[in-house]
């Protein structure tokens, strides 16, 4: 449990490698968050505190039982078509060996790749830790000035094809299974600006994210949000600051999914009151 509402320094120690913290208040979270050694990490938020920090392409070639000899080049094929097709929507069209754009676009509409979506803000990732959860969320944090930030570009060598994940990581010197790289493109759409984000950029992606980094030192932290009391407090402070659905997607489809929050919320009276 965790002690006076923080994360001390001694709790991330060699051997321990992946701390998991219980969160019961709102209160605490801030603490947390707020202090040492976890306030200039990178953060992400999952609804359900027991999945592991699967990249969605993982996920995909895994339900699809996807030959895992073949996942690589089957990434990299996905990231040519959507480059071909998408121009027809764009109104600039990133280079072509600007393969970190495109992966992010593809993030961006939904598309699976290997990038895993961060925020350099706790809030917002408990934001959508909270926000549609049903039993016990987690906030994730991870140490990315240890691990090594990078903004890929802005310009790229003139190519015909985009370069693969791997190649790009290769460019920035990584060429190692147990690698994370934390960066984004040079150049950030609108959304990644909204929610101060940026991805977990993995060489290997058969293994969830989490598993990679919990064989290293002081660089993976689970903070494990329980109880529908942390939910409905920490949702209202997020929201008066503004952290809704309709900030982080500042956009139409934003606008609409922020509208499931108005059904229990209220500016005169508590709708949830009396519910059994």
């Amino acid at each position: 449990m965790i002690q006076h509402g923080s994360l001390r320094n001694n709790d991330i120690k060699q051997g321990l490698h992946l701390v998991v913290k219980d969160v019961d208040t709102w209160e605490d979270f801030i603490k947390i968050v707020s202090a040492d050694p976890v306030r200039n990490w990178a953060f992400r938020g999952q609804k359900d505190a027991s999945w592991q920090l699967w990249p969605m392409i993982s996920r995909e070639l895994r339900n699809r039982r996807v030959a895992s000899q073949h996942w690589k080049g089957q990434e990299h094929r996905l990231i040519w078509i959507f480059q071909r097709k998408a121009i027809h929507f764009l109104d600039k069209v990133p280079e072509v060996g600007d393969t970190p754009q495109w992966m992010a676009l593809m993030r961006h509409h939904g598309a699976p790749t290997r990038l895993l979506d961060l925020t350099w803000s706790p809030y917002v990732a408990a934001f959508f830790a909270l926000e549609s959860s049903v039993s016990d969320a987690a906030v994730w944090a991870i140490n990315a000035p240890k691990l090594g930030t990078f903004a890929y570009g802005p310009h790229f060598k003139s190519v015909q094809r985009p370069p693969s994940p791997e190649e790009v990581l290769n460019a920035e010197n990584i060429y190692e299974n147990d690698v994370i790289a934390i960066g984004e493109p040079y150049f950030k759409n609108r959304r990644v600006i909204a929610q101060s984000g940026t991805f977990a950029f993995p060489y290997d992606i058969t293994r969830p994210i989490d598993e990679i980094l919990s064989n290293k030192e002081g660089v993976i932290v689970k903070l494990v949000l329980h109880g529908p009391k942390l939910r409905k407090s920490g949702l209202n402070e997020l929201y008066r600051m503004n952290i809704t659905y309709a900030t982080l997607f500042p956009d139409l489809d934003g606008l609409g999914r922020s509208l499931a929050f108005e059904l229990e919320h209220h500016y005169a009276f508590d709708p949830t009151e009396n519910v059994t």
